[in-house]
C-alpha cells in the first residue's frame, strides 16, 4: 500500500471519527428516550429506502434509544383498491372510507405492510414486534362526523379518531428490548366489532403523547413544510406552536393531519416534533443524531 493511498483511507476514517463524534451529543440527550416514528409514504414502495429506514431505526435502538414505529400504508392500500376495482377519494388530506375499502384498509395494513416491516427490522435480528390499534386495546377511536372541505360537507365514512391510548402493550414490548411496530387500526368504541380507519399521523401522536416520547417523528413526501407552497425557498427549519397554529389555513390539505398531528403532541407535552422527508435515505439519523437536521421542527412557544 502505497503512502498516499494509506493517507486517504485514514483521512476517510478521520471523517467518519468526526460523524460519530458529532452524534455524542445528541445520543446523550437522547438515551433512553422513547422516540415515536411515523413511516409511510413512498418510502414505503422503495426497497432501498425501506431498507435504510429498518437500518435507522436498528441503529437508534442499539445506540440506546427507544424507537416505536406507527406506520401507514397509502401506496399499498391504492393498489389494492384499483386491482379490486373499488374506488377510493380523498378530501381535506383524508381517505373517504366505505365499508369495501375497510376491509382493504385492514387487510393491508395488518396482512401485508405491518408484518413486512418487522420482517425487514428483524433481518438485523429478533428485535421488532408487530401490533394493531385493536391488540390489547391500544387505541379507541370514535367515528368522525361530517367535516368541512371548501365550504362542503363531506362525509368521511369509517374514518376515525383516538379518543383513547392504552399503552401498556407497547411499554410492555419496549421494557421487554423489543421495537414495537404499530398499524393505525382502531376499533369503534361505540361498536368494538367495527373497525375505523385512523389518520396514522395522528395515531402517532396520539402514542406519542400517550407514551411519554422525547420526539414524534413524521416521515413525508416532501422536504418539510413551506411557508408559501410551491414556493420552494420558503421551507421552514423550526417553527413554534403559535406560528404553526397561524399558518395551519393555509397549508395544502394533505400537510394538514401532517403538521396537526405535531401541533397535538407538543401541545400535550411532547417536547419536540418534526417532518422529514423520507425519500432520502437515512434521514431519520440525520434529524435525531446530527446538529442540522432536516426537514421542520415544531417546538413549544415561549411560555407555553
Amino acid at each position: 500500500m502505497t503512502g498516499s493511498v494509506r493517507e486517504r483511507e485514514q483521512d476517510l476514517a478521520a471523517e467518519k471519527a468526526a460523524v460519530l463524534i458529532e452524534s455524542l451529543t445528541w445520543l446523550k440527550k437522547f438515551r433512553g428516550a422513547i422516540v415515536v416514528v411515523k413511516f409511510g409514504g413512498n418510502a414505503m414502495v422503495s426497497d432501498e429506502l425501506m431498507t435504510a429506514f429498518a437500518e435507522d431505526i436498528v441503529y437508534l435502538h442499539y445506540a440506546g434509544l427507544k424507537p416505536v414505529v406507527v406506520h401507514g400504508g397509502g401506496p399499498q392500500i391504492n393498489t389494492m383498491l384499483e386491482r379490486l376495482g373499488i374506488e377510493s377519494t380523498f378530501e381535506g388530506g383524508y381517505r373517504v372510507t366505505t365499508p369495501e375499502a375497510m376491509d382493504v384498509v385492514r387487510m393491508v395494513l395488518t396482512g401485508q405492510v405491518n408484518p413486512g416491516l418487522v420482517d425487514r427490522i428483524n433481518e438485523h435480528g429478533p428485535l421488532a414486534a408487530g401490533l394493531a390499534g385493536a391488540d390489547a386495546g391500544l387505541f379507541t377511536a370514535e367515528k368522525r362526523g361530517p367535516v368541512l372541505v371548501d365550504g362542503r360537507e363531506v362525509d368521511l365514512g369509517l374514518v376515525g379518531d383516538v379518543v383513547d391510548v392504552r399503552p401498556e402493550a407497547v411499554l410492555g414490548l419496549i421494557d421487554r428490548g423489543l421495537i414495537p411496530v404499530v398499524s393505525s387500526i382502531a376499533p369503534n368504541g361505540e361498536d368494538v366489532a367495527e373497525a375505523l380507519n385512523v389518520n396514522a399521523d395522528a395515531a402517532a401522536s396520539a402514542l406519542a403523547q400517550a407514551i411519554g416520547a422525547e420526539k414524534l417523528v413524521i416521515l413525508t413526501d416532501v422536504a418539510g413544510l413551506y411557508a408559501n407552497w410551491p414556493d420552494t425557498s420558503s421551507l421552514v427549519s423550526s417553527i413554534t406552536t403559535d406560528e404553526l397554529i397561524a399558518l395551519m389555513p393555509e397549508l395544502e390539505s394533505g400537510m394538514i393531519p401532517k403538521m396537526q398531528a405535531c401541533l397535538d403532541s407538543v401541545q400535550n407535552g411532547v417536547p419536540k416534533a418534526a417532518i422529514i422527508d423520507g425519500r432520502k435515505p437515512h434521514s431519520l439519523l440525520i434529524e435525531i443524531l446530527t446538529a442540522a437536521g432536516i426537514g421542520t421542527e415544531v417546538v413549544p412557544s415561549h411560555g407555553a
